[in-house]
């Protein structure tokens, strides 16, 4: 299998120009470790296995393993109201949003960021200069006195700005600034010891730049793209071996009790693709109404992430890149082998 996994992934690496580094992992053995690509285009800094990668929305597990964390510590519940543990007016929005309808993407409320009717990212920053959000509550503004999308519970709706409610909600209930608190509370117990909440403005080393590669065949970086550092609803930096530490703590227990590990990974909601559900942060793929894969993934300008757990065979993947496009079509050749 490891020659085969390798061979697929030299494969699409040759057709896609993937950049970035990839780790697939069964149990404790390594299937398959691989880098390609630049970190740093300019000074042709090469990608390893060190390097740190912008996830996008990859992080949005974390934010939901801090807000189970606080709930199996009973200072909160999933039924708690948004009205109830956020001291933040949002004169528009139904009283009825619990923690649950946040989580599962079923609040209904609008979104800084809507992919249903947006697709370009950087129009956000015209008349909000990204390097002036440093926090979470610098985002309110975008959202915080619009109008409802959706009645709650209506259907899934895929929407940032309902984690980035949940992450203040984690900020004003333990007295932690967000990034802390999941630097403390999950990074340092699941042993990420390279991970971190970085600003573009003073990136540690190893850190791979995001590539933006235009039609005409220049690129650009993203930093003039993407918020000047991330939080609860995206943004946060890793590697591909923090990742499969990340697995491994979550389901041993580490991070959460077996009961809210369980109701983590529980797939309350269909989404928009067939056999698919979304738990709490986290993606849930069914075959013949299976358990397939947990999976994460995060796609930003010059960013494009995806990592699984296939429960039946134990692989962990990993597929971090610093480019806009590649990391999907590397998960699925490796899936076509494991």
């Amino acid at each position: 299998m490891k020659t085969k996994i390798l061979n697929r992934i030299n494969h699409i690496q040759s057709q896609n120009q993937f950049s970035g580094s990839v780790l697939v992992q069964e149990d404790n053995e390594v299937l398959t470790e691989a880098s390609f690509g630049y970190a740093n285009r300019s000074e042709q800094m090469e990608n390893n296995s060190l390097t740190r990668y912008g996830i996008a929305s990859g992080c949005k597990v974390f934010t939901a393993i801090a807000i189970c964390q606080l709930v199996e510590s009973g200072k909160l519940s999933f039924k708690t109201k948004l009205v109830e543990c956020l001291n933040v007016s949002f004169p528009n929005f139904d009283k009825d949003i619990t923690i649950h309808h946040l989580l599962t993407h079923t609040a209904g409320i609008p979104d800084y960021f809507d992919e249903e009717v947006m697709n370009d990212f950087e129009e956000l920053w015209v008349k909000n200069p990204m390097y002036h959000l440093r926090n979470l509550e610098d985002f309110l503004p975008l959202f915080q006195n619009q109008p409802m999308k959706l009645k709650v519970d209506e259907r899934f709706n895929y929407n940032n700005a309902g984690y980035i409610l949940l992450g203040l909600v984690v900020e004003q209930v333990s007295q932690l600034r967000f990034t802390h608190y999941i630097e403390e509370n999950i990074f340092k117990k699941a042993g990420m010891i390279n991970s971190g909440y970085f600003e573009f403005d003073s990136l540690p080393k190893n850190t791979a730049l995001g590539y933006i590669d235009l039609p005409n065949g220049a690129w650009k970086t993203n930093i003039y793209s993407l918020p000047v550092k991330g939080g609860s609803d995206g943004g946060a930096f890793v590697t591909v071996n923090d990742m499969v530490n990340f697995w491994a703590s979550l389901l041993n227990y580490q991070l959460l009790s077996e009961e809210y590990t369980n109701k983590l990974l529980t797939p309350y909601v269909a989404t928009d693709e067939d056999d698919s559900f979304y738990g709490y942060g986290v993606w849930i793929d069914k075959k013949n109404g299976e358990i397939y894969k947990y999976h994460i993934m995060g796609y930003d300008p010059g960013v494009s992430f995806h990592s699984a757990y296939y429960p039946k065979t134990t692989i962990k993947t990993v597929i971090c890149s610093n480019r806009s496009e590649g990391a999907y079509d590397m998960m699925r050749k490796i899936e076509d082998e494991i």
